[in-house]
């Protein structure tokens, strides 16, 4: 129910944003007033969240680590699986974050006949997730050219290699079948998977079939419906330059487009989405295990009365010698 009702969501916002771009009196307000709106509320939601994680205390070390710590000198520490410096925490963090490192090493786990409970690598969804974010990021900056002018010249260079086997007119851009791929079976992989589905829950599956939405129209837009590049070009240097303009030229398709965008933007920093930013402030991450290098006591604790060792000796003196157990001080 919530895939379905995700999806009906989903496709009712694109049936308005086409009517929309129909209606001559409401080309502006999904051209330029909401697009400008989402984008005001991705940034708000953006800074209030790292401000909130950033203001959280975190008194102990407690990064995730799958390796030895460094210790006694005799002992070889993992400087990359646990780092106990910045260069090893950059070093992993960059792995993590280019690459999916612990993703890489996710396993799932099956039960079958027997009963037999069996455990097996899960390659699949990482090479989905690496694909995707990759995809996502080049095609991000490929639509550079859209907002800027003169077009840089590192967006053209990264143009000319997604569309380097030249396949049909206009250009065939590698990302944009690998994008649709990768969203499919992540999309599927909640459907299918029995674990997975059960957890999944109403904006898992809305966020997913937005970006479908998204990847979707722009592929229609490019290989399908040709529209005016001009009019799209004029319609985006507007909104970021606050001098807003809605070409006549620019047709409805655009609007559902650039609608399915600002939605995704808008309930971006309130969802799982924002791990994209979390994990540059996890301390799970970002934080160096030097737990048995360096002592580190709780700022917040409270003085209490403490029963110490000598105390505790000096009060069943009597009990231990009678026992027969030795004294620290006699």
């Amino acid at each position: 129910m919530n895939a379905l009702s995700a999806f009906v969501v989903v496709l009712a916002l694109a049936a308005l944003a086409f009517v929309g771009g129909q209606v001559v009196i409401l080309r502006p307000l999904f051209g330029v007033i909401l697009p400008w709106a989402a984008i005001l509320t991705l940034l708000l939601g953006l800074t209030h969240r790292v401000i909130l994680w950033a203001r959280a205390p975190v008194p102990f070390r407690i990064p995730t680590t799958s390796g030895q710590q460094k210790s006694l000198p005799w002992i070889k520490a993992g400087w990359l699986e646990s780092p106990s410096s910045t260069p090893g925490v950059i070093a992993r963090m960059a792995l993590e974050v280019g690459l999916f490192r612990s993703l890489f090493r996710n396993t799932k786990a099956e039960l079958r006949e027997g009963p037999r409970l069996v455990f097996g690598e899960d390659k699949a969804l990482w090479l989905a997730a690496l694909l995707f974010h990759w995809s996502l990021l080049v095609i991000f900056l490929r639509h550079l050219r859209s907002f800027m002018e003169p077009v840089p010249a590192f967006v053209k260079a990264l143009a000319a290699l997604d569309g380097f086997f030249q396949v049909g007119a206009p250009v065939l851009y590698v990302t944009d079948i690998i994008i649709v791929l990768a969203v499919g079976y992540l999309l599927l992989r909640r459907l299918r998977n029995p674990q997975v589905r059960y957890i999944s829950l109403f904006f898992d599956y809305f966020a997913l079939f937005l970006l479908l939405g998204v990847v979707i129209t722009g592929i229609f837009m490019r290989y399908v419906t040709r529209i005016d590049t001009v009019a799209v070009k004029q319609l985006a240097l507007g909104l970021v330059t606050f001098a807003p303009t809605v070409p006549k030229e620019v047709g409805s398709l655009l609007f559902v487009h650039l609608f399915l965008l600002s939605a995704l933007a808008a309930c971006f920093p309130f969802s799982k989405l924002m791990h994209m930013g979390g994990i540059f402030l996890s301390p799970t991450r970002t934080l160096a295990n030097t737990n048995r290098m360096k002592r580190h006591v709780n700022p917040w604790n409270s003085p209490v009365k403490v029963h110490t060792y000598e105390e505790w000796e000096e009060e069943f003196r009597d009990k231990i010698t009678a026992a027969g157990l030795p004294l620290e001080r006699e």
